[in-house]
């Protein structure tokens, strides 16, 4: 039983020694994870006509991803010529109606942000004990994840119109 008891002491004693700032995310190797290149396509790159620098225009086209917002909208689905309409779509009226029956927080992002830094910075003090230095940041949020398949699946099954996923090679 003093073994045992002798055997915890020291290990407990040699995690508190070890390092207490270690990170929530593990990014020593690839697991497999999504690649952020492959949401959506770069346009091929382009040898412009001349060596000079063009002037900048704030607020103007980006040469290289000239609509990004307008390609984002279209990989997910959607009709890029909704965002020039402006305001709220009349067939979102409803929906933005019944967000907003209880009123609107102005301070939303704040707190969310607050509650995210207390969450990620209480789930860091339980990472002292990790000696497989496993990552701890999805754990984190698996409750809050959207199963993406499984979604498409209940709303096709209800009559939605779904985007198809693309194929995994």
């Amino acid at each position: 039983m003093r073994a045992l008891i002798l055997t915890v002491l020291t290990m407990a004693t040699l995690a508190a020694c070890g390092n207490t700032e270690r990170p929530l995310r593990a990014l020593g190797g690839s697991d497999g994870g999504p690649d952020e290149f492959s949401v959506i396509p770069a346009r091929p790159l382009e040898t412009p006509g001349s060596a000079e620098l063009p002037v900048p225009t704030p607020g103007g086209v980006n040469r290289a991803d000239p609509t990004p917002k307008a390609d984002a909208i279209r990989a997910l689905g959607g009709n890029p010529a909704a965002q020039y309409a402006g305001g709220v779509p009349a067939s979102d009226a409803a929906l933005v109606g019944h967000a907003v029956r209880y009123g609107v927080n102005p301070e939303i992002r704040a707190e969310l942000a607050t509650q995210d830094a207390a969450a990620r910075r209480r789930k860091q003090l339980s990472n002292v004990f990790n000696p497989l230095n496993r990552d701890r940041y999805f754990p984190l949020y698996a409750r809050q994840a959207l199963d993406a398949e499984a979604e498409l699946a209940r709303l096709a099954a209800l009559g939605v119109a779904v985007p198809v996923l693309p194929s995994e090679e």
